[in-house]
């Protein structure tokens, strides 16, 4: 058994036609898999679906073995917007998962002070998100779904509305978060060579199915010089050839 089974999913909109259509995809323990397709192929669709915010019609999906109903403690999400609340500063927007369980402990304010040093924010702890940067604001966000130390990371394109310096950078802090701690993640992008540097796989999904699931073989730890390799732009092109394809 996967750590996240998904078998056979579909789902469907009413009064729109299917927009997940008998989905099969195994996910390894610790693993960081990638999905890519064009705008409306149903992947922040799928993304909830395993997230248990929206739920199967048909098929199921298990974590660890168990079926998700709803969204848990063993998730974490993060959202295309980094979701802030403004009236909070930095540190409680961290501590808002625990905050709605009970009152933070002095171990889980310290938790959270650890994640913010670890992305460079330990100076922004007291401070709102409207005195942040875009890159600031979606750091925070990233440790605020670390926090509860999800089994299962799920991000939505999260990086898409930073530039291209500010996205790479948090390409790294992401894959060094989940290096210390084997989080198993699911991304979603649109960004070809964004789910080639980050993903062990990169599953490619058309008209509500995944039509390929590519394996990347480069070597670890990813580091931006990688991005200019020969090995690296055989991947991006084995996506790329993979969506052209879906379309024909």
């Amino acid at each position: 058994m996967s750590f996240l089974d998904i078998d056979k999913v579909g789902f469907t909109y009413p009064g729109w036609p299917p927009v997940v259509r008998s989905v099969d995809w195994r996910i390894a323990e610790g693993e960081f898999h990638c999905l890519v397709g064009r705008s409306g192929c149903g992947k922040t669709t799928l993304l909830k679906l395993a997230a248990g915010l929206l739920h199967p019609q048909t098929g199921s999906i298990r974590l660890q073995g168990r079926e998700v109903v709803a969204p848990g403690p063993q998730l974490g999400f993060v959202f295309q917007s980094p979701t802030l609340l403004e009236w909070h500063r930095v540190i409680d927007n961290v501590l808002l998962p625990v905050s709605l369980q009970h009152k933070p402990t002095a171990r889980e304010i310290d938790k959270a002070q650890q994640l913010l040093a670890l992305l460079g924010l330990s100076a922004h702890a007291q401070h709102y998100p409207r005195q942040l940067s875009g890159g600031q604001q979606s750091r925070a966000a990233l440790a605020r779904a670390l926090i509860l130390e999800p089994a299962l990371l799920l991000l939505d394109e999260p990086f898409a509305a930073l530039d291209a310096i500010t996205r790479g950078e948090l390409q790294d802090d992401l894959l060094h978060m989940c290096r210390l701690r084997r989080t198993t993640v699911l991304f979603v992008t649109h960004d070809i060579s964004e789910a080639v540097y980050l993903g062990d796989r990169v599953a490619v999904m058309d008209s509500g199915r995944i039509v390929q699931d590519v394996r990347v073989e480069v070597s670890k730890p990813r580091a931006p010089a990688m991005r200019y390799g020969a090995a690296f732009n055989l991947h991006c092109a084995q996506v790329r050839d993979a969506m052209d394809m879906a379309t024909v």
